[in-house]
């Protein structure tokens, strides 16, 4: 069976968390504030702890903003070799809200990858909404995980619980594609801070 670890316990972590518990792994939820990390796992029968703890799963899920990264890394810099490591960032620049924080021809899964050498990162989830992975559709369409990465077998690892967990999964290519992922995911941020679609919508694919 699966062992998951999230680290972040908001909306897109809590999903990712019921997603992993449907799936039928062993899920772990960490965070800074070790009560919230209890109130997300405490339904699901997952085990809760504060950011630092001991990881327990094999795949560890980065649900934390983007600057939240590099103390993430810090802080389990021994334990994160020969883990698949699950990046659903958006690196988006605050300061101007017109742009990447990462060079241009890099992404933050790139920028994870080169920290954590030993680790297969994977790209997922950076364009779902917490409302479409929690519900499983994106208006009248299943919810679908775009998930990039470089090593097969942790992109399949990912693949197989999301799909165990209810929802669509389509294997978007090497850790390169991380890049277009995250301008998609910035593109609907800024639409939904726009008001121009909901946060409870999202970017659907079809076929």
């Amino acid at each position: 069976m699966t062992s998951i670890s999230i680290i972040g316990a908001g909306n897109l972590g809590a999903a990712i968390a019921g997603i992993a518990a449907k799936a039928g792994a062993n899920v772990q939820v960490l965070a800074r504030d070790p009560e919230k990390a209890a109130t997300v796992a405490a339904p699901l029968g997952a085990e809760s702890g504060r950011l630092g703890d001991a990881l327990s799963g094999e795949i560890v899920v980065l649900a934390v903003p983007y600057p939240a990264v590099d103390d993430v890394l810090r802080t389990y810099s021994a334990e994160l070799a020969g883990r698949t490591i699950v990046d659903v960032t958006n690196p988006v620049d605050f300061d101007t809200f017109d742009g990447l924080a990462v060079p241009a021809d890099s992404s933050a899964a790139r920028i994870i990858q080169d920290a954590v050498p030993e680790a297969s990162v994977v790209k997922a989830f950076n364009t779902n909404f917490g409302a479409t992975l929690a519900t499983g559709v994106a208006g009248s369409l299943p919810t679908t995980v775009l998930v990039a990465g470089d090593s097969a077998a942790a992109k399949q690892a990912v693949v197989d619980f999301v799909v165990a967990g209810g929802l669509r999964a389509v294997d978007a290519g090497s850790l390169t594609r991380a890049r277009e992922l995250e301008a998609l995911g910035f593109l609907q941020i800024t639409l939904a801070a726009a008001e121009k679609t909901p946060w409870t919508g999202g970017f659907a694919l079809i076929g």
